[in-house]
C-alpha cells in the first residue's frame, strides 16, 4: 500500500493538468512504485507466490499502459521511460 502523502506526492510530480489523477503517465508510475515495493517485499519472502502474482499482474498492466503511451504519445512516453528508469 502507498501512504497517502507518497501517493500525492507522486500525482502532483507526474499530473498533465491541475485535476489529474488517472492519466497513463500517473498511472504507470504509480504502478512502478507499487512494483519496486513488491519486489523488496518479495527479496526477503521468496515464498509469497500470491504477492508474486499480484507483481506480475501489475507489471502487465504497467506494459499494456506503456504500450499505449507509445502509440499516442511516443514523445511523452520517451520523458516518462527516462524519469521512471525503466528502460536500459
Amino acid at each position: 500500500m502507498i501512504a497517502k502523502e507518497r501517493k500525492t506526492e507522486i500525482i502532483e510530480k507526474f499530473k498533465t493538468h491541475p485535476t489529474d489523477t488517472g492519466s497513463p503517465e500517473v498511472q504507470i508510475a504509480l504502478l512502478t512504485f507499487r512494483i519496486n515495493e513488491l519486489n523488496e517485499h518479495l527479496g526477503t519472502h521468496k515464498k509469497d507466490h500470491h504477492s508474486r502474482r499480484g507483481l506480475l499482474k501489475m507489471v502487465g498492466k504497467r506494459r499494456n499502459l506503456l504500450n499505449y503511451l507509445k502509440n499516442n504519445q511516443l514523445e511523452k512516453y520517451r520523458e516518462l521511460i527516462a524519469e521512471l528508469g525503466l528502460r536500459k
